[in-house]
């Protein structure tokens, strides 16, 4: 005669929350990365806009040139020229980018200018 099966083999299943366990704890490091930090502005109406803002304008070119006052900056040199021109600019950096310029060039540009003492950066598609 034939034993009957009275309990259950848990070992597989067990073995499956393990792995499971594992590949959370391998993951979970990965989902806290940090990205940039934006905030987004307050809707003010045009006329209170002071019209005498001092803000330097810098553009980013399809060839991720940037250009301050119409003259061209390497990036070696952006940081130094950002915190010479900065001082004449208390309202902050537009940063005027061309749409075909690379994600990589603009936050380069964010980074240093950051570095450089700028606290308000605005960012507009040319």
């Amino acid at each position: 005669m034939r034993d009957t099966f009275n309990e259950i083999n848990i070992t597989p299943l067990t073995d499956i929350f393990l792995v499971l366990l594992i590949i959370m704890m391998v993951i979970a490091p990965l989902l806290d990365q940090q990205g940039i930090s934006l905030s987004v502005p307050e809707n003010v109406e045009q006329s209170k806009v002071d019209k005498e803002a001092k803000i330097l304008s810098v553009m980013v070119t399809k060839n991720n040139k940037y250009y301050i006052n119409n003259e061209e900056v390497s990036v070696d040199k952006l940081g130094t020229v950002l915190s010479q021109e900065i001082k004449n600019y208390p309202d902050g950096l537009l940063i005027e980018a061309d749409g075909d310029s690379t994600h990589e060039a603009v936050v380069t540009l964010m980074d240093k200018a950051r570095y450089a003492g700028v606290k308000a950066i605005s960012l507009d598609q040319i």
